[in-house]
């Protein structure tokens, strides 16, 4: 066998398509301005030799492509985010990966990693994808804290007609978010609420 013609087929081999499997985990959750790396698994070609892509889809939105990649010195990145997303080859694990950086709510999204169409020797193959990774990016929840209570008794007076009030202090708790009941022996006397005054991410 000439070494043209085994090139040749393994060129043509090359675009077989049969038994190709994608696996990606199903989801993921990063932090706002976190580091974060989506993997995706291959089988059943030669990772090294050819295109990948990485594509999202944003909830209520179309497909957004976001690179191809080949190798470190051949690959092309969307302008939105070449400066925060980085991809790469684990060719001995067989690993297709997405480092991003600088994680924005915004990228919350589903994740598909794919295998580019082969349009060597007038074979054209289609694109095939991965199951796809639900990433969501949310702020990270700050832990429940109860409050602390202080109580203030006005001075006795000799008037009865004397108009007195009993005060309760509540501090450093959250969520911002409190009910309070007054009570004088075991008789409740009232009820306060007091809603958050905190913004979102605080």
């Amino acid at each position: 066998m000439s070494t043209i013609f085994f090139s040749l087929l393994l060129t043509f081999l090359s675009c077989v398509q049969s038994q190709i499997i994608l696996t990606q985990k199903v989801a993921e959750t990063g932090r706002p301005g976190g580091t974060l790396t989506l993997t995706c698994k291959t089988s059943g070609f030669n990772l090294g030799n050819d295109w990948m892509q990485w594509i999202r889809q944003v909830p209520g939105q179309g497909l957004e492509w976001l690179l191809e990649y080949k190798s470190s010195s051949s690959n092309n990145y969307a302008p939105g985010v070449k400066a925060r997303f980085t991809a790469s080859k684990d060719t001995s694990n067989n690993i297709f990966a997405l480092e991003m950086k600088n994680l924005k709510i915004e990228d919350t999204a589903i994740y598909y990693c794919a295998k580019s169409p082969c349009t060597k020797l007038g074979t054209v193959t289609k694109m095939i994808f991965g199951s796809g990774t639900q990433l969501t990016v949310e702020p990270r929840q700050k832990s429940i804290v109860k409050p602390k209570l202080s109580a203030f008794y006005p001075p006795k007076s000799s008037s009865k007609d004397a108009v007195q009030a009993a005060v309760c202090l509540a501090s450093d708790f959250f969520p911002k978010d409190i009910s309070l009941r007054l009570a004088f022996g075991d008789k409740p006397k009232a009820d306060v609420t007091r809603p958050s005054v905190l913004k979102p991410d605080e």
